[in-house]
């Protein structure tokens, strides 16, 4: 009976977390670390230059996802990242009072970068082992959701902690320096939380027999991630499906703080943090619950159309914004819509990726497919503000519109995938 235990749980116990502790160490890194560096005076060329590399590793995470399916199982490899970036963390948070702070500190978020990477690769692993086919559909929503908690909590809690302590302390450095530390105090919690409650799933073990190989061979799960039916449909849906979402990703913020005489809506940055950062992201995680419910009660095929659509039609209203310039009124339930239309979207994404990933090696296909995703995305917000000036906000949104189709017109060719939990 115990070790049944051990080997299931319910999946509240554990799933929320799980995502939240994934979610945490990007937001850190990603979003937080340049709001540090402003504070800590480094010229914005340098810092953005400098911070956009930081993307790098979960864009590259598939090459080294062969080694979590080799070595040790899922479970062990998140609680030893837990441990890492608790240790990257407050290492970060030391170097502050350095000279040469800038360079100690971006290593030290470089390497997160490569633990918490590598923490996402066990972990969606983890997640596919844990749960029954209906269950990874069903929490979905959830997971997306509680990944997203953590980004509001480490940009919002953590940097409103940082910005009071500089108050009271008058030291950027040693503000930021106990913020950090607070992040590691709260991965060594995770640690041992996760320690006790993850679940010993009995198909969590190492790809290969140690004793007849040590690894599995790299070529062997590409060859067989790209023998996969009709990969080259699969491959141009996974770059094409968030284009037009990723390309509006970088600019809903600016356009709606800027000023009308430039084509935004003129918001103040309360209004769009109340606007975007609180109904919109609600609205978000709404749309991501509700779709995982919706897949597992009727399936991925009657679900994908209704989703896909409630994704890509809501980005007409910011045509309808860029050129009526509404009041804010407007604002609060266009954007809410738009967002929980992602929700809806991305989730029917998510599943059909994790549907996709089959065999002995799933948790590296899913990896591969996931890297795929993040360099797409990265290629359409990198030349994102460039299309944007060229254009201004009425043009580039209809473009954003435009930029729907190519991975709408990859849906009939793609392989039907459908479990039934």
């Amino acid at each position: 009976m115990t070790a049944h235990r051990a080997a299931t749980r319910n999946p509240w116990t554990f799933v929320p977390t799980l995502y939240f502790a994934e979610g945490l160490p990007y937001a850190i890194i990603n979003i937080v670390s340049t709001l540090l560096y402003v504070d800590m005076g480094v010229p914005n060329d340098t810092m953005t230059k400098w911070t956009s590399l930081l993307m790098w590793p979960w864009i590259l995470k598939p090459l080294w996802a062969p080694l979590v399916d080799a070595y040790a199982t899922k479970r062990r490899w998140m609680l030893a990242m837990h441990a890492a970036m608790s240790i990257c963390c407050i290492a970060a948070g030391l170097l502050l009072s350095s000279h040469h702070f800038f360079l100690l500190t971006f290593m030290a978020f470089f390497i997160g970068a490569f633990i918490s990477a590598t923490y996402d690769i066990a972990a969606d692993g983890f997640y596919m082992l844990a749960l029954n086919e209906r269950d990874q559909a069903l929490y979905n929503g959830f997971r997306a959701g509680f990944y997203r908690l953590a980004m509001v909590f480490a940009s919002g809690a953590l940097v409103y902690l940082a910005g009071k302590l500089e108050v009271s302390t008058g030291s950027a450095a040693q503000s930021w320096m106990i913020a950090l530390f607070t992040a590691g105090v709260i991965f060594l919690a995770a640690l041992g939380y996760h320690s006790v409650m993850l679940p010993r799933p009995v198909t969590d073990h190492p790809s290969r027999d140690a004793t007849t190989q040590r690894s599995a061979s790299f070529r062997d799960i590409i060859r067989a991630y790209f023998q996969q039916e009709r990969i080259g449909v699969v491959i141009a849906f996974i770059v094409f499906y968030r284009l037009g979402e990723a390309m509006l990703l970088k600019l809903v913020q600016p356009f709606l703080k800027q000023g009308r005489d430039v084509g935004g809506l003129g918001l103040s940055t309360s209004d769009v943090g109340i606007v975007y950062g609180t109904v919109g992201i609600l609205a978000l995680i709404g749309g991501g619950i509700l779709g995982g419910y919706l897949i597992a009660k009727y399936g991925l095929r009657r679900c994908l159309w209704p989703f896909v659509i409630a994704m890509h039609l809501p980005d007409l209203f910011f045509v309808y914004l860029a050129y009526v310039q509404p009041s804010i009124a407007w604002a609060y339930p266009l954007v809410a819509m738009e967002q929980f239309g992602y929700g809806l979207g991305f989730t029917i994404f998510t599943v059909y990726l994790m549907y996709s990933a089959e065999g002995e090696y799933k948790t590296s296909h899913y990896a591969i497919s996931t890297g795929i995703m993040a360099f797409g995305m990265w290629l359409a917000t990198y030349w994102s503000g460039d299309v944007q000036q060229y254009l201004g906000y009425q043009k580039f949104f209809i473009v954003v519109c435009f930029l729907t189709i190519p991975g709408m017109l990859t849906i009939p060719f793609l392989p039907k995938k459908e479990r039934q939990g």
